[in-house]
């Protein structure tokens, strides 16, 4: 038995190739270089089962006697006919490691297929897998699926994955691991706001900080399908696949089909041990946007929540004006500006800037910006379509459908439809009016929208949702190839398409449509356990929240989005003189601390208190921490909150930041324009506190009594 050893950052990954199959028997905890003959962790033969023991390969296979989901489903293809060749025997013909990379090459001659896996620890410990099949046989191969999937111990025992909808994305959900196969499937032709970008097997009562865990996160922006295997031998499995549609991907001769990366994260530390792997990569990547120098994660301020579609001159003007007074560095135009577009019936398509509401251009508009020292930014759509634009006229032909004799529409969502960028026609219309708006105009930002879903994307007689993706993915691309000083958002009816796949191309994600400061501390915090807070965008919305009718306080809606990158979406002229106070001071704090949370670890507390949230981002000599009361209290006094991640050896100065007891000195039980309902405070909150590292993470420090939906914002520096 040959063994391919792969480790980084107290990770080990562990191949063994035996009897002309690999399988991957160790992914978790360094195992160090001195390792046993693995021929002696050949499983045991139970009764009423095969005469071998199974092996469960890096592509599991049924040929190896593998009952759980198969790694390949597909068959050849001959004389019009699929079925042959369903059930592979992959044997191995190479296998290579340098330490860092191994790739594992099997082939099935008599079946004709060839499938190539390659997995590459990352330094940061984060473990990068696909996979890849090639037809070497005479005829096509119909492939239904190519999985790739990774074991876990079967010591896990519980399951963490997120769900969600418009306006409430990433939220979790938790169960035991029970025997069987569990899957979650994305039919929406993009990620789905109700998907899982991380999926979680743990240790019993794996926490934040603590408990051993194995994390997934599939690099994928159209169908796809996340499983976990628990077989009645014991065996666990955990992966992922694109969801292919029946005849989507026939592969001739010699042509090649690769899956989406899975990146895998494993922890001894709990989530935040795992979240740390995928941030540590995430930041190392060439392309990732600069967080310090000369171009840091500017203040934003987008249009859409202050004047929706009433797109005039002299009022956007004037909130240019408020928006440099108050600090913000790139101003951002939304919906409204192109031909057609007083509505969402109508417009998508035509991508000419109007000429009734923009006799001028935008050239008015973006000098406004611009000579005010702020980066101007525009909304485009350009993957949709509406029935009411010229280019639908003239080409009804790119509208995707399911490609019926009837020429039967998809239901209209938004009053919109998709524009087929299978199409080359259409991909070459939609990538020549983009490059000429962004040649015309001094534009540094697009925010990229996408919204609706596509579940019955078709192009020359058979599902295309893949190749729409890839699609999509090239119009990228090719755009930030002609304009790399362009900045990219993804936005996708908020956050309904926030992934790795789309980032190879983006800048940032648009973490949901809702810009509830309540909502947001949970949607934040569970897409910033697989993304950067740099590049997930946090706005501070209206003081009544268009998207849930709540009204929060300024402070607990500028606190919320400093974790991420910060900007404002609320037509900040009809903010009282308090408001504007309040915004400008977090402006300056997100200013002063834009490096440090953009560079540094995140970090949130385990607490008993179910109401309370305790998170924060932790720099090599200070650290950020909000303390946040999502509800009424089960407790009246919380107890002492312990702040996570900070050097035990070294000493610390604790500070509140935003509010101070200076900012409220009523804090009476009736004084409800206070966040505090306290008769006096903690001892320590005016005049601050001095404490190692190990104190403020084992004893911790007392809390104001908060009202619920409110927040405090702590500074720790090292002294």
């Amino acid at each position: 038995m040959t063994p391919l050893h792969l480790r980084a950052a107290g990770v080990s990954v562990l191949v063994a190739v035996h009897t002309g199959e690999a399988e991957i028997v160790h992914w978790g905890a360094d195992l160090g270089d001195d390792l046993p003959a693995l021929d002696a962790l050949a499983d045991p033969v139970a009764h009423s089962a095969f005469d071998v023991p199974v092996v469960a390969g890096i592509v599991p296979q049924a040929s190896s006697g593998w009952l759980g989901r198969p790694g390949l489903r597909g068959s050849r293809v001959i004389d019009g006919r699929a079925g042959r060749d369903f059930s592979p025997a992959l044997r191995v013909t190479s296998a290579a490691c340098d330490g860092s990379t191994a790739e594992i090459v099997q082939a099935d001659e008599a079946a004709g297929i060839e499938v190539t896996s390659r997995l590459t620890l990352h330094p940061s410990g984060l473990l990068e897998t696909r996979n890849q099949l090639r037809n070497i046989g005479a005829a096509p191969y119909q492939l239904d699926e190519l999985a790739v999937a990774l074991p876990v111990p079967n010591d896990a025992a519980e399951l963490l994955d997120l769900t969600g909808r418009w306006c409430r994305e990433n939220h979790p959900q938790r169960n035991d691991i029970r025997r069987g196969t569990w899957v979650r499937s994305g039919r929406h032709g993009r990620t789905g706001h109700d998907s899982s970008i991380l999926v979680a097997a743990g240790s019993a009562g794996f926490a934040n900080r603590t408990g051993r865990v194995w994390a997934t996160h599939l690099a994928w922006s159209g169908n796809h399908e996340q499983f976990f295997d628990a077989l009645s031998d014991g065996r666990h499995m955990t992966g992922a696949a694109e969801l292919l549609g029946s005849g989507e991907v026939v592969l001739e001769p010699g042509e090649v089909y690769e899956t989406p990366s899975l990146f895998a994260a494993f922890s001894s530390d709990g989530l935040d041990g795992a979240t740390a792997r995928f941030h540590d990569w995430i930041r190392s990547r060439p392309h990732h946007v600069a967080v310090s120098g000369d171009r840091p994660r500017p203040v934003i301020l987008n249009t859409w929540e202050a004047v929706y579609f009433d797109h005039r001159i002299e009022p956007l003007i004037e909130l240019a004006e408020e928006a440099a007074d108050i600090g913000v560095e790139r101003f951002v135009l939304d919906d409204g500006w192109f031909r057609g577009r007083t509505d969402d019936r109508a417009g998508l398509g035509d991508w000419y800037v109007d000429e009734e509401r923009w006799p001028d251009g935008l050239t008015p508009l973006i000098d406004a910006v611009t000579s005010r020292g702020m980066e101007f930014g525009l909304w485009v759509e350009p993957e949709m379509i509406n029935l009411d634009s010229d280019a639908a006229r003239a080409h009804p032909e790119w509208i995707v459908g399911p490609d019926r004799p009837d020429g039967r529409r998809p239901l209209e969502w938004r009053h919109q439809h998709i524009i087929d960028l299978v199409d080359p026609a259409a991909w070459q219309y939609v990538y020549d009016r983009i490059d000429a708006l962004l040649r015309e105009n001094e534009i540094s930002y697009l925010k990229w929208d996408q919204n609706r879903d596509l579940p019955e994307h078709g192009h020359d007689g058979r599902p295309s949702t893949h190749a729409q993706t890839r699609a999509a993915y090239r119009l990228f691309a090719a755009l930030k190839e002609a304009h790399p000083k362009v900045e990219i958002e993804s936005c996708s009816s908020g956050g309904a398409r926030a992934d790795l796949g789309v980032l190879a191309h983006t800048d940032r994600v648009w973490a949901s449509d809702c810009n509830d400061a309540l909502e947001r501390q949970t949607i934040q915090r569970w897409t910033g356990a697989v993304l950067p807070p740099e590049l997930v965008g946090s706005h501070v919305g209206p003081t009544h929240a268009h998207t849930t009718g709540r009204t929060h306080d300024i402070t607990f809606r500028v606190i919320t989005a400093l974790f991420g990158h910060f900007g404002i979406e609320w037509d900040i002229r009809k903010a009282t003189a308090h408001e504007r106070e309040i915004l400008q001071r977090g402006i300056q704090l997100y200013k002063r601390f834009r490096g440090l949370i953009h560079s540094g670890r995140r970090v949130h507390a385990d607490v008993t208190e179910p109401a309370l949230a305790v998170h924060g981002v932790v720099g090599n000599d200070e650290a950020l921490f909000a303390a946040v009361m999502l509800r009424s209290p089960v407790a009246e006094i919380p107890g002492r909150v312990r702040l996570p991640g900070l050097d035990p050896e070294r000493r610390y100065r604790l500070a509140p930041l935003l509010p101070t007891t200076a900012d409220f000195p009523r804090t009476t039980e009736g004084d409800a324009e206070s966040p505090f309902v306290q008769i006096t405070g903690p001892a320590w909150f005016d005049a601050g506190f001095e404490a190692t590292g190990r104190f403020l993470s084992e004893v911790g420090v007392p809390l104001p009594v908060l009202r619920p939906e409110h927040a405090v914002l702590l500074h720790a520096e090292a002294i």
